[in-house]
């Protein structure tokens, strides 16, 4: 039969992790939104699925664009979130986990990508979105690089209850990257 002690320090661990539950949520899958019930205390964070890849082409190529003219593939590999609210703004701290990888046209040692953080509604309106630039160093002799960009972002809730708020992120797609995408799928 367990002891008064470890059922006090099993109700302070659930304590604790129904606590942490009142913080913006972390998802490390792309695309997907963990499930934390039908209505869930804060925004829930995700890295938009068909935003989580882009590329960046080598100089002069041309409006055709192969997989050959590409100089680096950038994946938006992971993002975690911590958030406040204070009145209506939403207060959020993220760690963007960028990857940089050569292409067959690389040249450098690092690329520049842009991304985005947004916060929308549940029926898709945005209520703020935010750009930011990113450098990924690549080694001379190596095939990726990453970097953590740690952001702070504040977003105002528009008067919206938390509950129907996203916290949303992705690359700024360039119009070449779009058009290569419609062309080519994968990396």
């Amino acid at each position: 039969m367990p002891s008064l002690r470890s059922c006090g320090a099993a109700a302070l661990l659930a304590a604790f992790a129904f606590a942490s539950l009142a913080s913006c949520s972390w998802v490390p899958f792309v695309g997907k939104k963990s499930d934390r019930g039908a209505t869930p205390a804060l925004p829930i964070s995700v890295i938009l699925h068909p935003l989580a890849n882009t590329a960046v082409f080598r100089p002069g190529a041309g409006p055709e664009l192969r997989p050959l003219d590409v100089a680096w593939y950038g994946v938006y590999s992971d993002i975690a979130v911590s958030c406040k609210i204070t009145g209506d703004t939403l207060h959020a701290t993220l760690d963007n986990v960028i990857v940089a990888e050569r292409g067959p046209a690389s040249a450098g040692d690092g690329v520049d990508f842009t991304y985005f953080v947004s916060l929308t509604g549940s029926d898709q309106t945005v209520l703020g979105k935010k750009s930011f630039g990113v450098h990924v160093p690549v080694a001379d002799r190596a095939k990726r690089g990453g970097v953590n960009d740690h952001i702070e972002v504040a977003f105002s809730t528009g008067g919206r209850p938390i509950s129907d708020l996203n916290i949303t992120a992705g690359f700024q797609q360039s119009p070449q990257a779009i058009e290569f995408y419609k062309n080519f799928r994968g990396r």
